[in-house]
């Protein structure tokens, strides 16, 4: 029984992890044929600084569920927001002094991405 919650709550969150990489595909192509190469890159890099970390986060986080196992799931929604944070702060220091990325679009493609989830209960059903 727990493990058909934790699949049903893994499923959704993995929707809304593939809902901002796909923002991060349409920021990257929309800086690309506006502003060029670098800029559609450096707005993917930016999307993938969202996407890594949140399908860390969702694959930790869902892995157990159920009233039994509380102590499991508060510890492994920790873990998942410790090592989120701390993968988002690596990706950012990667991106800023090994890629040759312009700033904007980094941070516009991170922020579109972290806003699917505000607009997440627009066009996503809950069941």
């Amino acid at each position: 029984m727990t493990n058909k919650i934790a699949r049903r709550g893994r499923l959704a969150a993995y929707k809304l992890v593939l809902a901002q990489a796909a923002m991060a595909v349409v920021c990257s192509v929309f800086f690309f044929t506006v502003w060029g190469v670098q800029f559609g890159y450096s707005a993917f890099a930016g999307g993938l600084i969202a996407v890594l970390p949140n399908f860390v986060f969702v694959t930790l986080a869902f892995s157990h569920s159920g009233a039994s196992q509380t102590d499991k799931v508060l510890k492994n929604f920790y873990w998942g927001e410790a090592v989120k944070l701390l993968l988002t702060i690596g990706l950012f220091s990667l991106a800023f002094s090994q890629l040759k990325a312009a700033f904007t679009p980094i941070f516009v493609g991170y922020v579109l991405c972290l806003m699917v989830h505000w607009a997440a209960p627009l066009y996503f059903k809950q069941s």
